[in-house]
């Protein structure tokens, strides 16, 4: 804290009023825990202030406090000094996408699984996170669960991140990236994903305005460029445009969807490829949305 204070960053207690969004979110508390930590973010925690229902995030540059206020509308708070705060917000929870009438394309009519999952989630939503963010994030995804990977995130932000407010860091850049040894990088535990990291920064360097181009791009494409960079495979390719570039195309597979293909819908022994192209067909162009709603429900159900 003394440090950041150093820095000209305020005191940690000087939180704007909470205020809901401008247009209003509707989330239930079960909900926005699912999208917060459900594993498509990595940086959210329980507000250790306020506890309860109140989380406490950080993406790019901002900081922010949310939660499912009255009427299950969700509302933020941040720091008083952050007057970008209210766009950030509202950008990154995609306040323009009605999900709600996106879930309804979805073929739960005759879908009994999918239907399922809907009713079990009912406000569930796909975070716009910073592109450049949700590759570093999954490219330490490997092999890892996701407090492993929150915990990844956390140290390299406070090892080579700026400070953004009350001893919060930013994640580092992938030019801030480029810069750091191997051996720097394995010290935040990455093991062999800080040299993935470290090869892909120096690729990245080489591909100048590659963070707008590539989320701009059609599905196949950018699928197939992510798949290049060292350590991206299909999984990790499709994690980042879906919750990175809001490409709804992409239909992540691990084991928890692994799992739930094959016991809801008889694909025992199917390869990931082979399930990931049956979830863009069965699905359709909002497969990514359906494949949340399938993770969040496994999970829930197998715990």
């Amino acid at each position: 804290m003394k440090q950041s204070l150093e820095r000209g960053a305020p005191p940690a207690g000087e939180w704007q009023p909470w205020r809901p969004t401008s247009r209003p979110l509707s989330i239930s508390p079960a909900a926005l825990a699912e999208t917060l930590r459900g594993g498509q973010a990595f940086r959210w925690r329980h507000d250790a202030e306020t506890g309860g229902e109140v989380w406490r995030g950080v993406w790019g540059r901002t900081i922010a406090r949310v939660r499912s206020g009255p009427g299950e509308l969700l509302e933020w708070s941040a720091p008083a000094s952050l007057a970008h705060t209210a766009a950030a917000v509202e950008d990154y929870f995609a306040a323009d996408v009605d999900f709600a009438a996106l879930a309804d394309q979805l073929p739960w009519r005759t879908d009994p699984v999918i239907e399922k999952r809907l009713h079990a989630w009912r406000g569930l939503r796909l975070l716009r996170q910073p592109f450049g963010e949700t590759l570093l994030a999954f490219l330490c995804s490997s092999a890892k669960q996701i407090p492993h990977i929150a915990q990844l995130c956390e140290k390299m932000a406070a090892r080579f991140g700026e400070p953004i407010w009350g001893g919060v860091h930013a994640l580092p850049a992938w030019p801030r990236l480029a810069e750091i040894p191997e051996g720097e990088l394995r010290a935040c535990g990455l093991g062999y994903r800080a040299r993935f990291i470290h090869q892909t920064a120096k690729r990245l360097g080489e591909c100048p305005g590659w963070e707008k181009k590539i989320p701009a791009a059609p599905y196949p494409e950018a699928h197939a460029w992510l798949a290049e960079l060292p350590g991206v495979g299909p999984k990790i390719a499709d994690c980042v445009l879906l919750f990175g570039a809001a490409n709804y195309a992409a239909f992540p597979v691990d084991t928890w969807i692994l799992r739930a293909m094959a016991e809801r819908y008889g694909l025992r022994g199917w390869r990931p490829a082979q399930v990931a192209q049956f979830g863009r067909a069965h699905f359709g162009p909002l497969a990514g949305l359906a494949q949340q709603y399938l993770f969040s429900g496994e999970r829930k159900e197998k715990k």
